[in-house]
């Protein structure tokens, strides 16, 4: 079955150039819309900060989450068992099919944002679908690939959100740290 869901995307794969830049731009430069929102909401009010310091952890969680996997999780990706649509940038073939870290990681700053902001928050949302959708499109993941990365984005997000109370203050220790070492450092 997932292998029939990954075929009847990525056989769409190669026949339409527009279609394949589309998803592979989504794929490669989606990164840079959800920068742009969260750095837009950062500037919009005071109570978008907090927003940014919790995305920030949130997907820093998720890409430790997401390297770890790959250490102990070997899954090869779909062009190495299979006569796929592989449209570039192809990844190295010791590179696990499982997480999709485009995914997660959309996947985690779409559910941080939607904390704070409910309609930034769904539209990268259904973003991180098309990031996800376009992997498999590219012929470098599986479905099950997307959706449990999907799910550990998700899940990460929400995870940090209820533990906020125990590394908020070592987050914001650090910061503070940060910000009084740049200012005597500015003095010199």
């Amino acid at each position: 079955m997932n292998y029939r869901m990954f075929k009847v995307i990525n056989q769409l794969a190669g026949h339409n150039r527009i279609v394949d830049f589309l998803m592979v731009t989504i794929s490669k430069r989606s990164r840079f819309i959800y920068i742009l929102v969260v750095i837009v909401l950062w500037f919009r009010h005071d109570s978008y900060k907090k927003m940014t310091l919790y995305t920030g952890v949130s997907v820093s969680v998720t890409y430790l989450l997401c390297t770890m996997i790959k250490l102990f999780f070997y899954k090869p990706r779909p062009f190495l068992k299979h006569s796929v649509h592989l449209l570039p940038p192809v990844p190295s073939k010791k590179d696990s099919s499982f997480p999709s870290k485009h995914t997660a990681l959309a996947f985690t700053l779409a559910a941080s944002v939607m904390v704070f902001h409910r309609i930034a928050g769904w539209s990268l949302w259904l973003l991180s679908i098309l990031v996800g959708f376009s992997r498999i499109w590219m012929g470098q993941h599986y479905p099950s690939d997307i959706i449990g990365s999907a799910i550990l984005g998700n899940g990460t997000a929400f995870v940090v959100k209820l533990t906020e109370q125990y590394w908020k203050p070592f987050v914001t220790r650090i910061f503070r740290s940060f910000t009084q070492f740049r200012s005597s450092y500015r003095e010199l």
